[in-house]
């Protein structure tokens, strides 16, 4: 079970208790340490969780900086057997290093401030992760996202899958969402950004946002930036000029309700939609079968419900495989 005092942030961590931690490191890593040392050190780490924190924090942040390699492997204070037990202290230099890990732990938090985070949901999983600007990214099947928050600039990289932003107004401080070769530009908005094999495409959900391409200027394919209104579309390729258009609204959040929504869509496309969030692959047995229409509303966790009703709808039959269902004539 973790206590309550380990949920406090490193913020919250009170000054004297980060100064003990780097002040025990110091001793540690002295010629004055002796099992006695040891002794006292652990008392102290478990008089307080706060306590061992802190220590922790003290410990990864002097890891990590020049002169460390003669800390390397201090992980838990040990008693060291056969020591002599004379723990004579050296204040000068305990003192230095002491305060070397101090000002790299106010460096590390910092850091920890500053770096950026990776947000991933793997196939058939979905989350939503809350910034600490208030903003909140919805990740849908197999999406990855990294956010790295600047001060003047909020920079998210999707990497692959599909998300839907929902923006922390800060006019100061734009939201820029790059997707492949194209970067999305919102100050307070809610939008969706999707990654496909051939493109991205941006929707918009509310508010506006600034849609351009990254590619270079002397590129004859590249496009002018686009200003998408609430309730547009943008879809982007390499091979073509992007297209903007007014889709349904309802159907393009539907996966944040675990569904599917299909408006005679081409059943290849249909299909490749929902073997995006897992289960048995539904594959088509003769492609012809492919351009057939696909209307109605389906739960992306149940590609067997899906298959079993286009082949009630098309006279059609299912062959149940170990890892996937065939729809046949």
């Amino acid at each position: 079970m973790v206590s309550a005092a380990r949920s406090r942030t490193e913020d919250e961590m009170p000054p004297r208790i980060d100064a003990e931690a780097a002040a025990w490191i110091a001793r540690l890593n002295s010629d004055a340490r002796c099992p006695e040392t040891d002794e006292a050190l652990r008392a102290w780490l478990q008089a307080d969780p706060a306590h061992e924190a802190a220590f922790e924090r003290a410990t990864e942040i002097w890891s990590m900086i020049p002169g460390a390699a003669r800390t390397a492997g201090l992980d838990r204070p040990a008693p060291r057997a056969q020591r002599p037990s004379l723990c004579a202290p050296q204040p000068y230099w305990g003192m230095a290093l002491a305060a070397t890990i101090l000002i790299a732990v106010g460096a590390g938090g910092w850091w920890a401030a500053h770096r950026p985070l990776d947000y991933e949901t793997a196939i058939g999983e979905q989350r939503v992760a809350t910034l600490k600007d208030g903003s909140r990214i919805a990740l849908n099947t197999d999406t990855e996202v990294h956010v790295d928050f600047e001060d003047n600039l909020r920079k998210v990289i999707l990497d692959r899958g599909e998300a839907m932003f929902e923006v922390a107004p800060n006019p100061d401080r734009p939201f820029v969402v790059t997707a492949g070769d194209r970067t999305v530009r919102a100050v307070g908005t809610s939008f969706i950004v999707r990654r496909t094999e051939s493109g991205v495409v941006v929707t918009l959900i509310q508010g506006k946002v600034a849609v351009a391409s990254l590619r270079p200027t002397s590129d004859r394919r590249t496009d002018a930036p686009a200003m998408l209104t609430a309730g547009e579309r943008l879809t982007a390729t390499a091979e073509a000029p992007s297209t903007i258009d007014q889709p349904s609204i309802e159907a393009a959040t539907a996966w944040r309700r675990g569904q599917a929504v299909f408006t005679d869509t081409p059943l290849a496309a249909a299909v490749s939609e929902l073997n995006r969030y897992g289960g048995p692959r539904i594959a088509i047995g003769d492609p012809r079968l492919g351009s057939l229409r696909v209307s109605g509303v389906f739960a992306t966790n149940d590609t067997a419900e899906f298959a079993a009703a286009i082949a009630a709808l098309h006279g059609l039959r299912v062959e149940p495989g170990q890892s996937e269902l065939r729809i046949v004539r």
